[in-house]
């Protein structure tokens, strides 16, 4: 088996980056996986607990290259409408959404895709980068999270 140079950490900012590694938003939650660099460079992260990269970081390896992580176009929904109201019922689904100034942008998906064009949204199939809001919760992820006090209730 072929031995990979480790990443041993993650920079939040990229400072000198040797290469760049571009990954679409599910290729961002990771936590030990093997990539390929835009060299054809294989290297390893293996993070002691799952991360959300947003496209910004750096990968660290052990001899201290740097690989810049991109966010990779990936097939997405651009609204236009009542924002306010669309983005509501996008986020009663619990999908992760990134909002522009006149725009939402979400994955592909025809189910909501046809509410939002029922909802009275313009809707445009594009491909993109796709870097949604942070939830609430945590950075990035909407799904799964906890609020932090107990649910159980007397209602004697």
């Amino acid at each position: 088996m072929e031995d990979y140079p480790k990443a041993v950490r993650i920079h939040s900012h990229v400072h000198h980056p040797s290469d760049t590694v571009a990954l679409d938003y599910e290729g961002r939650f990771l936590r030990r996986k093997r990539l390929v660099a835009a060299s054809g460079r294989g290297f390893l992260v293996d993070l002691p607990e799952v991360t959300n990269l947003t496209g910004s970081e750096a990968f660290v390896l052990e001899d201290g290259r740097e690989i810049a992580v991109q966010a990779a176009p990936e097939p997405v929904l651009v609204v236009r409408g009542d924002l306010a109201r669309l983005a509501w019922h996008i986020g009663n689904r619990h999908t992760p959404c990134q909002i522009g100034p006149d725009f939402l942008v979400i994955r592909q998906d025809h189910v909501l895709e046809a509410m939002l064009a029922k909802l009275g949204a313009e809707v445009m199939r594009d491909t993109r980068p796709f870097t949604p809001e942070g939830g609430a919760y945590g950075l990035g992820r909407t799904m799964g999270h906890s609020h932090d006090h107990d649910h159980s209730h007397d209602h004697a």
